[in-house]
C-alpha cells in the first residue's frame, strides 16, 4: 500500500456499493461510479454516471401525498462492456469461478484498474485487466480499456461494447417509492462501423444528453479487423466484435466515449458534438497520457504532504481526489454548486446544502477563480431567494436549505425512517442558517483574494440581502428589550420543534442568533469596503435607508442569546429543560447510535424531548469564529464570555452528541485542538476516514464531500493555524507531533506560497517570479512582508527571520 493507491482485494458483494463510490472517476463535468463494466443495477452493483447540474423533477404519490422532487439524473451507462467465449454465456462474476480479483484506484492519476483471473464452466482459465478514466483535461471524454489473455485455451471471443440507456434513479433504497425514470425519447444510431450513439432527454427539464462510443480491438500489438454486428435493443445500442485468439495471446479492446448535453457552452447540439468528439479523439494511450499530465498540474496546486503514516497520507490524497473530481476548472462555467454527496451517488438527490462552508476554504487557497464561480451559483439564484422571502412575508433573500437547478427550495416535506418504515413530516427546510453560511463564504472569499470587483458586483449585494432577511426574521421583544428569532431549525436536525406542540421550529437558536449578530457587523464592513460610487449605487438599487442600517446596528447589541445558569450557551431557548438521555443504555442496546433520531422514533419516542444532538450547533460557533471574534460579538450583545467558558461548552455538548453527521467529527476536532490535542487527533482521524472505513454507513449512496474535505481542512486551518484575516496571511500552529511535518501549496492574493509546518515552527516561501505587491505574513506578534522568491521562518519562541531566496529556487514545488 502506498499513499497514492487505494486497493481492494477479492469481491465482496456486501461492500461493492461502498467500493463503487470510493472508486469514482470524474473531472468536475461528469463522474462515473466504479461499477464493473459488465454489471447492471441488481442490488449489488449500481452503475451511475452523473453530469454536474443536470437535474430533473418528477411527481410521485407517496403516503397519500403528491411529492415533487428534483434529482441529479443518472445518465446512460457508457461502461457497458462484456464478452463471451465461443457461444458461451455473456460474462458476469456469478457465471464463473473467481480465482483472484483486485481493484486499485490510482489516486495520483485518477485511473481505476481492475484485475481478474477466472475459470468458466468449461474449465477455461482467463486473465482480465481493465483500466478506465474520465479525462481531466478534456471534460467530455472518457476511456475504458479491457485486456483478455486466454491462459489454457484458444477460440473465439465476442465483445459487446456500447451504451445502456435502461437506467433509472434507484440507487438509494429509501427513495425507491419515488419515481426514478427521468430519461425519455431515447434514440440510438450507428455513426460509423466503429462508433455507436445513444441520446435521450430528461422528462421535465428538457436536457438532451448524447453519448457516443468508439470501440476498436488489438491482437497483441496489431490492430484487428473483428467481425462486427450492430446490436439495437430498447434503449440500448452496442457493437458485438468477434475475434479468434490463441492461447497466451493478448486481445485488447479500447473504448473511447464522448458525453455532451444541451447545457454545454460553445456547443451547437449535443448529438453532433458527441459524434465529432468521438471521431476526433485520440487513442486510449494518448488520452491517458494527457489525462495524467492534467492531474500532475492539478496536484501541484493542491499539494498537501504529510510525513506521518501512509494510512493518513492516503486518506488526505483520496479526499482531495474526490473533491477535484466533483469540482474542477471545468465546473467554473457550468453554473453549479457543490452537491453534498459529490457526483458519486444519489443520496440527497444530488442537492446543494451548506457543504461549501467546509469545502471552499480548501479551494479558495488554491484555485480562487473556482470559488468565485461556485459563489456565482448562489448569486444567480438571488432572485429566487428574494421571491421565497416575499412569499413568507419577509424582506431580503431567503436561500433554500436544499438547492438544485434554479434555487427553489428542494427539501422534502416528508421523509422515510428506514428503522420504522414510517413516512414522517420533515421540517428541516427551516434551516435558515444556510443564508448565513453563504454570506460567510462570500466575505471570507473576499478576505482571502481581495477580489474587489466580485464584492462590488455580486458579493456585497448577497450579504446585504441576506442581512435584510435575518433582520426581518427577528422581532423585538419589549419585555426583554432584545431581538428574538422564532421558528427555525439548526444544523443539529434532531430538534425541529418543541415537545408536544404542533408548531414547527425552535426559538432563539444560539448559533443562528449569534451568527446573525456577526452578519450585521459584516454587512457594515462590506458596505465600507466598497468604492464610494459603487456603495451609492448599491444602496440606491436595494433601496436601503438609514432605518435599516440602524436596525442592523441595534441587532449587534440587542439579539437575545440563551445561556444555562452555569454559563454554557444553550443550543436554543428551553434546551436545558429537555430530558437527559441514558446514553449508556442506548450504546449497550444498539451497536451504532449515530442516527439516534431514527432509533428513538422507531421506539415511539420523540428526539425533540432529549438533550441529544446529531451535531453540536453551539460548537459550530467556535469552528467559524475565532475566540476573539466570538467574544467580541457576545461583548457587543452585552454577554461577557471568558476563555474559561469555551472548554466548559465543549465538554457539555461533547457528552450529548451522537455524531450522526460526518461533519460532527470535523467540528469536534477543530474545537478540541487548542486544549485537548489527543482528542482532537482522534476526531481528525475519524473525519479523515469516515467514508473510507464506513462499511455499514451510507457511503455506497455517495461520499460525504464536506466531511472528506473538512478533514483535510483541519490540517491547514486548524492544526497549522492558517487564516486569512485583516489583510494578512496568519499562522497560529497547534501542530500535533504525531502528524509529523506538513508541506502544502496555497495561493494568497495571486501569490503562490509554500508552507511548511512542524510543531510550533512555520516556514513560508513565496514563488520566484515577476514583481507583485508583497504579502503580509503574521505569526503571533511577528509580522513580515514577503515579495516573490522570499522566505520567512516563524517560531512562537523567537522572532521572525527573513531571507532572500535565490532566484533559482525550485518554483515547481509551489
Amino acid at each position: 500500500m502506498t499513499a497514492w493507491e487505494l486497493s481492494f482485494e477479492g469481491f465482496d458483494p456486501d461492500d461493492e456499493g461502498r467500493r463503487e463510490a470510493l472508486c469514482v472517476v470524474g473531472n468536475g463535468y461528469f463522474a462515473t461510479r466504479g461499477a464493473a463494466p459488465e454489471s447492471v443495477a441488481d442490488g449489488v452493483h449500481y452503475p451511475g454516471t452523473y453530469v454536474a447540474g443536470c437535474y430533473n423533477r418528477l411527481t410521485s404519490r407517496v403516503a397519500d401525498h403528491d411529492i415533487e422532487d428534483e434529482s441529479l439524473v443518472n445518465m446512460p451507462n457508457w461502461l457497458l462492456l462484456t464478452f463471451r467465449i465461443d457461444d458461451g454465456p455473456w460474462f458476469t462474476l456469478d457465471s464463473v469461478e473467481l480465482l483472484s480479483a483486485d481493484q486499485e484506484l490510482d489516486i495520483e492519476r485518477g485511473i481505476l484498474l481492475r484485475r481478474l483471473r477466472f475459470r468458466d464452466a468449461q474449465r477455461r482459465t482467463t486473465r482480465l485487466v481493465q483500466r478506465r478514466f474520465v479525462h481531466l483535461g478534456s471534460p467530455h471524454l472518457a476511456g475504458l480499456e479491457t485486456t483478455l489473455v486466454p491462459e489454457d485455451w484458444s477460440g473465439r471471443i465476442t465483445f459487446r461494447s456500447g451504451i445502456d440507456g435502461r437506467v433509472t434513479n434507484t440507487g438509494v433504497a429509501r427513495y425507491r417509492a419515488l419515481d426514478g425514470r427521468h430519461l425519455v425519447e431515447q434514440g440510438t444510431r450507428e455513426i460509423t462501423p466503429t462508433t455507436v450513439l445513444l441520446h435521450a432527454r430528461t422528462s421535465q427539464s428538457g436536457i438532451v444528453v448524447a453519448e457516443a462510443c468508439r470501440s476498436e480491438i488489438w491482437l497483441d500489438t496489431a490492430k484487428a479487423q473483428p467481425r462486427r454486428t450492430l446490436v439495437r435493443e430498447e434503449n440500448l445500442v452496442a457493437h458485438d466484435l468477434e475475434v479468434t485468439v490463441r492461447q497466451g495471446q493478448r486481445v485488447r479492446l479500447e473504448k473511447i466515449v464522448a458525453l455532451h448535453t444541451s447545457r454545454d457552452l460553445a456547443s451547437t447540439e449535443p448529438i453532433a458534438e458527441a459524434e465529432a468528439s468521438t471521431r476526433e479523439a485520440a487513442g486510449f494511450e494518448d488520452l491517458l497520457a494527457t489525462h495524467a499530465l492534467a492531474w500532475t498540474q492539478v496536484w501541484a496546486r493542491y499539494r498537501c504532504g504529510l510525513s506521518t503514516d501512509v494510512r493518513a497520507r492516503r486518506a488526505v490524497n483520496l479526499n482531495l481526489l474526490h473533491l477535484l473530481q466533483t469540482v474542477s476548472t471545468h465546473t467554473a462555467d457550468l453554473d453549479v454548486g457543490i452537491p453534498a454527496r459529490g457526483l458519486h451517488g444519489e443520496a440527497y438527490r444530488g442537492h446543494i446544502f451548506w457543504d461549501e462552508l467546509f469545502v471552499l476554504p480548501t479551494i479558495t487557497l488554491r484555485t480562487p477563480h473556482l470559488t468565485r464561480s461556485l459563489l456565482l451559483y448562489r448569486y444567480r439564484r438571488l432572485p429566487q431567494a428574494r421571491a421565497a422571502a416575499r412569499r413568507e412575508g419577509f424582506a431580503g433573500a431567503m436561500y433554500p436549505w436544499q438547492s438544485g437547478s434554479n434555487g427553489r427550495e428542494e427539501s422534502q416535506r416528508i421523509h422515510l425512517n428506514p428503522e420504522s418504515g414510517r413516512w414522517l413530516p420533515d421540517n428541516t427546510h427551516l434551516q435558515r442558517h444556510i443564508g448565513i453560511a453563504i454570506a460567510y463564504n462570500v466575505w471570507h472569499y473576499y478576505q482571502a483574494t481581495g477580489d474587489e470587483e466580485f464584492l462590488g458586483s455580486y458579493g456585497a449585494e448577497m450579504i446585504l440581502e441576506i442581512t435584510r432577511f435575518f433582520a426581518s426574521l427577528a422581532t423585538y421583544d419589549h419585555g426583554r428589550d432584545r431581538y428574538v428569532i422564532h421558528g427555525v431549525v439548526g444544523p443539529d436536525e434532531y430538534h425541529t420543534a418543541y415537545p408536544d406542540t404542533d408548531r414547527a421550529g425552535i426559538d432563539n437558536h444560539a448559533y443562528t442568533n449569534i451568527m446573525t449578530a456577526w452578519l450585521c457587523r459584516v454587512a457594515a464592513d462590506a458596505v465600507r469596503s466598497l468604492p464610494a460610487d459603487r456603495r451609492s449605487e448599491l444602496i440606491e438599487q436595494l433601496r436601503l435607508d438609514h432605518r435599516e442600517f440602524d436596525r442592523w446596528r441595534r441587532m449587534t447589541r440587542k439579539l437575545f442569546v440563551p445561556f444555562h445558569d452555569d454559563g454554557v450557551i444553550s443550543q436554543y431557548e428551553g434546551y436545558n429543560h429537555l430530558a437527559e438521555l441514558d446514553w449508556d443504555d442506548y450504546r449497550r442496546r444498539y451497536p451504532d447510535i449515530r442516527r439516534l433520531d431514527r432509533i428513538l422514533e422507531a421506539e415511539g419516542r420523540d428526539p425533540n424531548e432529549f438533550q441529544a444532538s446529531k451535531q453540536a450547533d453551539v460548537l459550530m460557533l467556535f469552528y467559524l469564529l475565532s475566540a476573539e471574534e466570538l467574544r467580541a460579538v457576545l461583548h457587543d450583545l452585552g454577554y461577557e464570555f471568558s476563555g474559561e467558558q469555551i472548554p466548559k461548552n465543549i465538554d457539555y455538548y461533547l457528552h450529548r452528541t451522537s455524531h450522526g453527521s460526518t461533519l460532527s467529527a470535523v467540528v469536534h476536532a477543530w474545537v478540541l485542538a487548542r486544549g485537548h490535542r489527543a482528542r482532537a487527533v482522534e476526531f481528525f482521524d475519524r473525519a479523515l476516514v469516515a467514508d473510507l472505513d464506513s462499511r455499514d454507513g451510507t457511503t455506497r449512496e455517495g461520499i460525504h464531500l464536506a466531511g472528506m474535505v473538512g478533514g483535510v481542512d483541519l490540517l491547514q486551518r486548524c492544526f497549522a493555524g492558517i487564516e486569512v484575516r485583516g489583510g494578512a496571511l496568519r499562522f497560529d500552529p497547534h501542530w500535533p507531533t504525531e502528524l509529523g511535518v506538513l508541506e502544502l501549496s496555497i495561493r494568497y492574493h495571486a501569490q503562490p506560497v509554500l508552507v511548511r509546518v512542524s510543531g510550533r515552527t512555520v516556514t513560508v516561501r513565496t514563488a520566484p517570479g515577476p514583481q507583485r505587491p508583497p504579502i503580509r505574513c503574521v505569526c503571533g506578534s511577528q509580522s513580515v512582508l514577503l515579495g516573490p522568491g522570499e522566505t520567512a521562518h516563524f517560531a512562537t519562541d523567537r522572532p521572525a527571520e527573513q531571507q532572500q531566496t535565490p532566484p533559482a529556487a525550485p518554483a515547481d514545488e509551489l
